[in-house]
């Protein structure tokens, strides 16, 4: 008897300190805690810019803000989506409705002046050109 009331005991305890990292962390941008952040992006960092993809499936380009603040890109944006078949003998519609925010720190500094964005297929691709200091410079090395 006494083992099992520990036994509960132990499960409490551990629900308990759960909630509470899930709670504390579901603010921050952590894919790996609770919840996958959303829209899931790539980042790609090449020589001459850093190139951000983001899956945005049912969204279009005028519902997708784009900002960048210091050392940080803000992607911000409303899906809206709504599906009807109305077919003989039946009626069915469907909606979905959701804002989103993804905050991505920058690797370098860029060009804000020269950040390209497109959005093609469900996917939002942001080109932004890393500034001239933070390019990598080769040197040759002589024999």
């Amino acid at each position: 008897m006494l083992v099992k009331r520990r036994r509960d005991e132990l499960a409490e305890l551990t629900k308990s300190v759960n909630d509470l990292f899930e709670g504390f962390f579901k603010r921050w941008d952590w894919p790996f805690v609770g919840q996958r952040a959303w829209p899931v992006v790539d980042v790609l960092d090449e020589d001459d810019a850093v190139v951000v993809r983001a899956e945005v499936p049912g969204c279009k380009p005028e519902e997708i803000d784009i900002s960048i603040r210091g050392d940080v890109l803000t992607i911000t944006g409303e899906k809206k989506q709504t599906k009807e078949v109305q077919e003989k003998g039946y009626y069915h519609a469907e909606s979905a409705y959701g804002s989103f925010r993804r905050d991505i720190y920058l690797p370098t500094e860029v060009e804000t002046d020269k950040v390209e964005a497109s959005c093609k297929d469900g996917i939002l691709t942001i080109r932004l050109p890393k500034a001239q200091e933070a390019r990598a410079v080769k040197i040759k090395v002589k024999g």
